[in-house]
């Protein structure tokens, strides 16, 4: 079976408070995509806000953030929007038993450190957050290199544990 997107794929990025990993491959993911993807965000338990880290970053970048720190159940079987992959960027979320998402995406985990976890002065929490930018930086050009909108999905899939691998 191969995947035809009339229009573009939408990818759901999931971490567990939705506040720095999942808004930068967001942000990422669209920023680079050239309209083939929508990428969209959420927490199994948002914080409600985002990093105020993630937020300079993506200015610094010149990348448009317009998201908010929400629920994956914005995203489950009440979403008008289908997802066709959802990665989770945390260990939690990626443990976590998801809610149904409607249409059975393929899943792929592209886990990376909490740079909110990181302690220390404002020029280390910044590093933290530019180190694991520029792991998602990487993996989400991985991924928009191949040319998934002709791959069947048993491709797709094998490339997305693959990319999982970057750093």
């Amino acid at each position: 079976m191969y995947l035809y997107y009339a229009l573009r794929m939408n990818i759901l990025v999931l971490c567990t408070g939705n506040s720095a990993r999942s808004i930068l491959l967001e942000a990422i993911l669209n920023n680079l995509s050239n309209g083939r993807l929508k990428a969209y965000s959420a927490g199994s338990n948002p914080t409600g806000i985002v990093n105020k880290y993630s937020i300079s970053l993506l200015k610094k970048k010149g990348i448009e953030n317009s998201s908010f720190s929400k629920s994956w159940l914005t995203f489950s079987n009440n979403s008008e929007i289908r997802m066709d992959i959802v990665i989770t960027v945390c260990g939690n979320a990626r443990d976590e038993e998801c809610p149904y998402w409607p249409g059975n995406p393929l899943r792929t985990h592209w886990g990376v450190y909490d740079p909110a976890d990181v302690s220390g002065t404002d020029l280390e929490k910044e590093k933290a957050f530019r180190d694991v930018y520029n792991i998602l930086n990487n993996r989400a050009k991985a991924f928009l290199n191949l040319n998934f909108e002709n791959m069947s999905l048993k491709e797709i899939q094998k490339n997305l544990n693959k990319i999982s691998e970057i750093e």
